[in-house]
């Protein structure tokens, strides 16, 4: 098995019984048709031979319980095996969630947030399907397609031999010729679902920005490329699935041949009675179900084994700075860039950045949309690392394990949760309390529209801050800025969306930091914002 889906299936959780009793269940739904057919079979070739009705009444019962019980035990089987692999995905949902907010930042922030939903969405369900639709389909299909060479060997032990060789051929053959297409058919579909996911949630998220830059058009045909290579993917993943249906079919009918030619032979020498052939001829017809669903299941594994590797790569990075730094700094410290060049992988990095910013002041970073600005901040916060050059606070250079012990960092699309104005501000720190969450309202200028609100500090918000104004946002942002208790804060654009009073209130915040002895670093376009620092530095090449 993939070690990466291998890991990922024993985070689920799942007990080996409740494997077991899922393919138990879906043993009995399938076992239910072979054994229809087997006594259906029976019974029609020794109704021709005229017996007394009381010879097939306990036949024509047979045939009822096996009819009832198929429909039964199908529903049994979705109901246990679902059960079993969405108890896992849960617990294995909450355990990714956990790595996540303990995983390298530089791992996270290298994903596009599409991809991120994708990961925490599709590909976690994914490791879900393989319970239910790779491993329980092929451990089923092992115990029916026993259980019908079982009962065809009781009746003709050639016939049994030859069925389960027809079987083994029909459930091996399939899967060898299509193993390898099928993973390479599984990994362009599962990228090209993130794919699509990435070029969704960008057109819908950025979709004021598409119209005021009027790039709508190339939005839209990102969207489509996006939507013909899941197209593509899923023809991809046909081929495969095609090729072991045919494959499937030369078997189950060489199959069916021989177990009929041999009924007939033995009956032509007296070795079986009619009714016994009608079993052995027929009984293969429901067999074959069974190891009909190993292709998909086999297109399922490489699916769910890729989403797993996707998964881990998400989560399981080690953060190497978090070693060299165990000791942050908390207390108030100078920071200091030195030759300080940025950039994202790639890119053209900043020009060299050479400052030093004592406590209790405040240094604001400007220059045209694009060049650099907010990825200084992010490698400050130590989430990025230098092109050239190094930053440090105090003699220590900081982490994302340093979040909200030696700073604070508040983008530009910093997220409000979908909970209550308090719990949005508690983001800041845990131990908020509602005297602190108040006080810091009112020295933004919020207090009077939360008294406002239906329920105060306890309205809850739309996920994301679609219920409230990009002024009110901002403020609330600027709120729990105050209340994060740390020796540098980092604002991206915080002056963005607010009116004259805003302005005025992000002064008085900003002043009310330094006087604290924080250290602020500002990016912003603003002037207003820009005059609040002691000192300025352009990214802009001179």
């Amino acid at each position: 098995m993939n070690p990466f889906l291998k890991a990922a299936v024993r985070d689920t959780g799942i007990t080996r019984w409740g494997y077991i009793r899922s393919v138990l269940a879906g043993t009995l739904a399938l076992g239910s048709a072979v054994g229809l057919s087997a006594v259906a079979a029976w019974l029609i070739a020794r109704a021709a031979q005229m017996p007394s009705p009381a010879d097939l009444a306990l036949a024509a019962v047979i045939v009822r319980f096996f009819g009832i019980g198929r429909g039964v035990f199908r529903y049994l089987e979705r109901i246990v095996s679902h059960d079993t692999a969405l108890r896992g995905v849960v617990r294995l949902r909450e355990l990714t969630y956990e790595r996540l907010s303990a995983a390298s930042a530089r791992t996270v922030l290298s994903l596009r947030r599409g991809d991120i939903v994708a990961r925490a969405g599709a590909d976690l369900d994914s490791v879900g399907d393989a319970v239910v639709r790779s491993f329980i389909p092929i451990g089923v299909a092992v115990t029916v397609s026993t259980a019908a060479a079982g009962i065809v060997a009781w009746q003709l032990p050639f016939a049994g031999g030859a069925l389960a060789l027809a079987l083994l051929l029909a459930g091996v053959v399939p899967a060898v010729l299509t193993s390898r297409s099928a993973r390479i058919a599984a990994d362009a579909g599962v990228t090209a679902a993130a794919e699509l996911s990435v070029a969704a949630l960008s057109a819908i998220e950025a979709n004021a920005e598409h119209r005021v830059w009027d790039a709508g058009t190339e939005a839209r045909a990102a969207l489509e490329g996006a939507n013909r290579a899941v197209e593509d993917a899923a023809d991809d993943a046909a081929r495969p699935a095609s090729l072991a249906a045919a494959s499937q079919t030369l078997f189950s009918g060489l199959g069916l041949i021989a177990c009929l030619a041999l009924a007939v032979n033995a009956v032509r020498h007296g070795d079986i009675s009619g009714p016994a052939a009608a079993i052995v001829a027929l009984t293969p017809l429901a067999a074959f179900e069974a190891v009909g669903a190993i292709p998909a299941a086999i297109m399922q594994y490489h699916r769910s084994a890729i989403a797993a590797e996707r998964l881990a790569a998400m989560t399981d990075e080690p953060d190497p700075a978090a070693d060299a730094n165990p000791a942050p700094a908390s207390g108030r410290a100078e920071l200091s860039m030195t030759n300080l060049t940025v950039g994202w992988p790639g890119a053209t990095p900043t020009r060299p950045v050479t400052a030093t910013v004592a406590p209790g002041t405040a240094l604001a970073l400007v220059g045209a949309s694009g060049v650099g600005k907010t990825t200084l901040l992010l490698t400050t916060a130590g989430a990025l690392e230098p092109v050239e050059g190094a930053v440090t606070l105090g003699d220590t250079r900081l982490t994302p394990a340093d979040a909200g012990v030696s700073y604070a960092l508040t983008l530009e699309d910093a997220h409000l949760f979908g909970t209550t104005v308090l719990e949005n501000l508690r983001a800041a720190r845990s131990g908020v309390t509602e005297d602190e969450a108040w006080a810091a309202l009112e020295r933004v200028g919020l207090a009077q529209w939360v008294r406002s609100l239906p329920q105060g500090i306890d309205t809850e918000l739309g996920t994301g801050g679609h219920t409230v104004s990009g002024g009110e946002r901002r403020r609330l942002l600027m709120a729990r800025a105050l209340l994060a208790d740390v020796p540098l804060q980092l604002l991206d654009e915080p002056g963005e969306h607010l009116d004259t009073a805003g302005i005025a209130a992000l002064e008085a915040a900003v002043a009310e930091m330094r006087a604290e002895g924080r250290t602020v670093i500002i990016v912003t376009h603003d002037d207003a914002v820009m005059a609040m620092a002691d000192q300025v530095v352009s990214l802009d090449e001179s």
